[in-house]
C-alpha cells in the first residue's frame, strides 16, 4: 500500500472514469424503454412470498404489501443495468488485473439472479417463489470459489489490510474470506431489497465511496467499474423509487451484492465493508436474528417482521420515510467508512 495519498490524476484518466460512470446511465436509460415494453407485454409480475423464512405464513408481510403486489410490478430490472455495466466495461474498461473479477462476478450472479427470476414470474406464487434457496446459495458459493482461486494465484494476493494496525497475512485462507465476504454481501443486499429505492439507492452510496477509495488508490480500472455500477443504478433508481415502475429482482441484487464484495477485495477494504454496508449488514443480521430468537425462545420475535425495513413498516413507518432514513444512515456509514480508510491507510 501507499504511504501517502498520491493526488496528481491526469486528466485523461479522470475523464474516462466520469465519463465511463456518464455512459452508464445512458446506456441503462435507452434499455429501460425496452425493458418496459417487454416486461408489460409478457407479464414479468413479481410474485409475493406466502411464507416466511421459518416456514410459516407470511401474514405481517401480505398486510404491509399485499395492496403493492396487486399493481402487478414487474422484476427482473436489474437486467437493466446488469447489460449497461457489461457492456460499457467489456468495451472501454476490461482489465485482469482490475475489472476481469468484479465484473465475472457481477455477470455469474446476476445470471444466478435471473434464473431465479425466470422461475418466480412464470410460477404461482405459492410458498417461496423461484430456486430453492440451497441451489441458490450453492451457485453464489461455487462463483465466490472461482474468483477466490483468481484473487489468489492469479492476482497473487495473500493477505488484508486492517486500518490502523497493517497487514494481516493469510496465505491459502485468504481464498475462503474471499469466498464468506462474498456470499455474504451478495445475500445481504439481495435480502436488503425489499422497499421501492431502498438497495438502488444504498448501493449507489456503497459504489460511489468505493469508486473514490479506488481512485485514492490509483486503481483508475476498479474506480472506473464502481462508477459505471453508479451511473446505470441511479437511471433505476430513477424509475424505482415510490411508486416503484419495476423491481430489480435477484438479478440486480446478486450481481450487485457480489461485485460489492469482490470491489472490497480488490481494494484491500474488506474491513471497511461492514462500515460502508452497515445498513445490509443490518438487514441481514435481523433476519439471523429473528431466526434465532424463534429457535431458541419458543417462537417468540424479537421483531414484528424480518427484515427490519418490514420491523418499521409494521411500527406505522411509511415505506418512504423508511427508505429515506436508511438512505441517510447509508451515506453517513459511508462517509465514516471513507475517513477511516483514509486515516487508516495513510496517515
Amino acid at each position: 500500500m501507499n504511504d501517502s495519498i498520491n493526488l496528481v490524476i491526469s486528466s485523461s484518466s479522470l475523464v474516462k472514469i466520469l465519463g465511463l460512470g456518464f455512459l452508464g446511465f445512458i446506456v441503462s436509460m435507452l434499455i429501460t424503454p425496452l425493458y418496459t415494453y417487454l416486461a408489460y407485454k409478457y407479464q414479468f409480475w413479481k410474485k409475493p412470498r406466502s411464507t416466511a423464512v421459518t416456514g410459516e405464513k407470511a401474514t405481517v408481510f401480505a398486510k404491509l404489501h399485499g395492496a403493492k403486489h396487486k399493481r402487478l410490478i414487474p422484476t427482473m430490472a436489474g437486467a437493466i443495468f446488469l447489460i449497461s455495466v457489461t457492456i460499457v466495461t467489456l468495451l472501454f474498461n476490461l482489465s485482469r488485473t482490475e475489472t476481469w473479477l468484479p465484473l465475472a462476478a457481477f455477470a455469474g450472479a446476476g445470471m444466478v439472479g435471473l434464473l431465479d427470476d425466470i422461475i418466480n414470474v412464470r410460477g404461482d406464487g405459492q410458498g417461496v417463489a423461484g430456486l430453492p434457496s440451497k441451489i441458490k446459495l450453492l451457485l453464489i458459493v461455487l462463483i465466490s470459489l472461482v474468483g477466490g482461486w483468481f484473487f489468489y494465484d492469479k492476482l497473487d494476493v495473500t493477505s488484508i489490510h486492517i486500518p490502523y494496525f497493517g497487514e494481516l497475512t493469510l496465505g491459502l485462507l485468504i481464498v475462503p474470506l474471499f469466498i464468506l465476504v462474498v456470499v455474504a454481501t451478495a445475500n445481504a443486499v439481495n435480502i436488503t431489497d425489499g422497499l421501492d429505492g431502498l438497495a438502488g439507492g444504498l448501493a449507489v452510496f456503497a459504489f460511489a465511496v468505493y469508486a473514490l477509495i479506488a481512485l485514492l488508490e490509483q486503481r483508475f480500472g476498479i474506480a472506473a467499474f464502481c462508477l459505471t455500477i453508479v451511473g446505470s443504478l441511479l437511471s433505476y433508481t430513477w424509475f424505482n423509487i415510490y411508486p416503484a415502475r419495476f423491481f430489480m429482482g435477484d438479478v440486480g441484487s446478486f450481481a450487485l451484492g457480489t461485485s460489492l464484495g469482490v470491489v472490497a477485495m480488490l481494494t484491500d477494504t474488506v474491513a471497511l465493508l461492514p462500515i460502508i454496508g452497515i445498513v445490509f449488514v443490518a438487514e441481514a443480521g435481523s433476519v439471523i436474528l429473528q431466526v434465532a430468537s424463534k429457535k431458541l425462545r419458543g417462537g417468540k420475535k424479537l421483531f414484528k417482521i424480518s427484515p427490519i425495513h418490514h420491523h418499521f413498516e409494521a411500527s406505522g413507518w411509511p415505506e418512504t420515510k423508511v427508505t429515506m432514513r436508511f438512505w441517510v444512515i447509508g451515506q453517513v456509514a459511508a462517509f465514516v467508512g471513507l475517513i477511516i480508510f483514509v486515516t487508516g491507510q495513510y496517515l
